[in-house]
């Protein structure tokens, strides 16, 4: 495995972003280099230590559902190689298996949220109003129970350091026009749908996951970003899924976990994670790659 990558450092192209954990270059006028670094955000803050490995195994997941969804909708990975974006040799080798070069799309201020199981922010919601994002729920539901049908909750994208906000889909319309607020929720359920079963089918349980979209400049609607890894879902070992408590975790919920644990405020700066901690979440990433991908 090569070294461990907090952050990036090219010199042969412009720093457009350095977000939660991805790194973002400007390629010429219509790419971007997409680094995925070893940092780990959790309650949308950056940690100050990095889970060795993490960024290669997000491209692969990543890249393998990319694939295996591209029927259902087009996403944003483009046909330039590594070697035309990054000629230097010395810079490519750093970032080989973390970089993906894509297209340059406008990115829509929404994330597209889907909720088979009822955890998180859904099962406090649901406690509280009986109803997730504003949709009604079967009373007597418990933690983690999975729900008669999977939800589309979407929510705003909040900037680095800022807390995501769920939303309804009243207010998806409202941002993004009601034509598109329904392709976005209609694919986002479809490409739920069917990896969930996929995985399922190698004893891992989608829980939820959050997708982003772009548009292109016809206005055609693309995925972007990542997809379905353990840092965009919740990935459950379907062997000991029991309703009822927090399921044992495939992806950062292990450090979710161990934070809430602590006297934290969940505000920058985030606190120093245990050694144990950061190699059993290496871990548990290697292992949700293993499974789904070979």
């Amino acid at each position: 495995m090569k070294e461990v990558l907090y952050e990036t450092n090219l010199k042969s192209l412009p720093l457009l972003n350095r977000g939660k954990v991805r790194d973002v270059y400007g390629v010429g006028d219509d790419h971007l280099l997409i680094v995925t670094t070893d940092r780990l955000s959790a309650f949308d803050v950056i940690l100050p230590d990095p889970i060795p490995g993490k960024g290669a195994v997000l491209t692969a997941v990543s890249n393998f559902w990319f694939d295996r969804t591209a029927d259902l909708m087009p996403n944003h990975l483009a046909h330039m190689t590594l070697k035309e974006a990054v000629p230097d040799a010395a810079e490519r080798n750093a970032i080989e298996g973390r970089a993906i070069v894509v297209r340059k799309l406008n990115a829509l201020p929404v994330e597209a949220i889907v909720r088979g199981y009822l955890i998180g922010s859904g099962w406090k919601d649901y406690q509280q109003t009986g109803a997730v994002c504003g949709i009604a729920l079967p009373a007597g539901l418990k933690m983690a129970d999975k729900l008669p049908e999977p939800i589309f909750t979407p929510s705003t994208k909040a900037a680095v350091g800022d807390h995501d906000e769920n939303i309804d889909f009243d207010k998806t319309r409202e941002l993004i026009g009601a034509e598109l607020a329904e392709q976005v929720r209609d694919v986002s359920l479809a490409i739920y749908t069917r990896c969930a079963a996929y995985a399922l089918e190698r004893g891992i349980i989608i829980a939820d996951t959050k997708f982003e979209f772009g548009l292109d400049d016809g206005g055609r609607l693309v995925l972007i970003d990542e997809l379905l890894t353990p840092d965009s879902s919740r990935f459950w070992p379907a062997d000991t899924y029991e309703p009822g408590s927090s399921p044992a975790s495939f992806d950062k919920q292990y450090v979710r976990d161990y934070l809430e644990t602590l006297d934290w405020d969940k505000t920058p700066p985030g606190p120093a994670l245990p050694h144990d901690v950061i190699v059993r979440t290496a871990e548990k990433y290697r292992e949700a790659q293993t499974r789904l991908t070979t």
